[in-house]
This record gives C-alpha cells, sequence and structure tokens, in this order.
C-alpha cells in the first residue's frame, strides 16, 4: 500500500477545505480509538491494521464530491482509480460500513463500528469549538458536548445521535458514550492547528 501522503493529496485535490478538515478528524479519531481499544488488549486479528483504520478514516469521505455525492460512498474506488491509488477490500469493507442505508454492509469489526459511530460526532465536537469566542477546540469541554449532544437535539442537527450512541453497543466497541466523546475531542484537540480550530 501508497504511504499516506500520496492519499492526503488524493483527498486535498477531490474534496473542498471543510470535508478535507472533517476527514483529518476522523482519521485522528480512529487512530485514538484504535489505540485505546488496543491499550486494552480489546482488538484481535479480525479487527485489522492500525493504518487501515487510519487510511479508512482519510478516505471515507473522496467521493462525497461531484459528479459522484448522491452515491457516496459506493465510489470510492472509482475516486482513487482516478489517482491511480487503490485499496485493500479490508480498507474498502470499513468505509463501505459507514453508510448501511448505501451500501448495505452493516458494522460488524470494531473499525467498521468506529467509522460508523464517530463519523457525525466530529461535526459536533466542530460546532461546539466554534460557538466559543475564540472557536478553538482547546477550550472545549466533554461536559459542554455531551450537555449539546443530550439536552439539545437541534444544535448540530446533523448529527446522527443514534448512530453515535451505538458506541456503547457490547458487541461493537463498548465505550460508554461519554468516553467515547473524550476520546474523540482529544483526537481532534491534537491536530487543531490542521483542521483550523
Amino acid at each position: 500500500m501508497s504511504d499516506r501522503s500520496v492519499f492526503f493529496q488524493a483527498v486535498t485535490k477531490q474534496l473542498e477545505q471543510n470535508i478535507i478538515n472533517h476527514s483529518l478528524a476522523v482519521e485522528a479519531c480512529m487512530r485514538a480509538l484504535y489505540d485505546h481499544l488496543s491499550s486494552l488488549d480489546l482488538l484481535t486479528e479480525n479487527d485489522g491494521a492500525k493504518e487501515n483504520w487510519l487510511l479508512a478514516g482519510l478516505i471515507h469521505d473522496i467521493d462525497y464530491s461531484e459528479p459522484w455525492k448522491d452515491q457516496h460512498p459506493l465510489k470510492t474506488k472509482d475516486v482513487l482509480a482516478k489517482y491511480g491509488l487503490e485499496i485493500p477490500d479490508s480498507v474498502l469493507a470499513i468505509v463501505q460500513a459507514h453508510a448501511p442505508g448505501k451500501t448495505n454492509i452493516q458494522p460488524v469489526s470494531k473499525a467498521q463500528w468506529a467509522l460508523f459511530c464517530m463519523d457525525s460526532l466530529t461535526g459536533l465536537i466542530t460546532a461546539v469549538a466554534l460557538i466559543y469566542p475564540n472557536k478553538r477546540l482547546s477550550e472545549v469541554k466533554v461536559s459542554s458536548i455531551m450537555k449539546r449532544f443530550l439536552k439539545q437535539p437541534n444544535f448540530a442537527a446533523g448529527t446522527r445521535r443514534s448512530e453515535v450512541v451505538l458506541c456503547e453497543k457490547q458487541e461493537g466497541l463498548n465505550i460508554p458514550l461519554e468516553k467515547f466523546i473524550e476520546i474523540c475531542l482529544k483526537a481532534m484537540q491534537s491536530i487543531a492547528q490542521d483542521i483550523g480550530l
């Protein structure tokens, strides 16, 4: 598999800046979730290599642009082929499971659950940062995200809260919601400069 920089170049050529930032945030969250689960010895060979988690996070929305947007994520391989890139089937399976309504592929592995549950959470975390005067992730606290997640359903209304809470599903990630949010927030804070927050 080619190194990350080649895939990142394809992402930056293909997508608008806010989707690039989202892709970077998702990649960082995938890294953090892998590290968290690995530290607890909860990953098996079936859960895939860390580099597969990160690559899936980085490229999961690469076809979220014209003329493929309405078919996302079914055109992932086609868009990558445009740049002479290929991904293993295991990475494609992670990407496709984040939109089971389109692909009919339900999340099964921990990598699939991670992307499925966290994808829209990054938007909520970003929205919380943007209501602060300095618009910085460094100011955001888990309690502030939890409050808006649980008690303000109209805040960042595009957040698929019903999917995010599945992080607690025992046969999925089995991570309490508050811990899941904390992991993702810290991951995004670690790359705040790269995503303009």
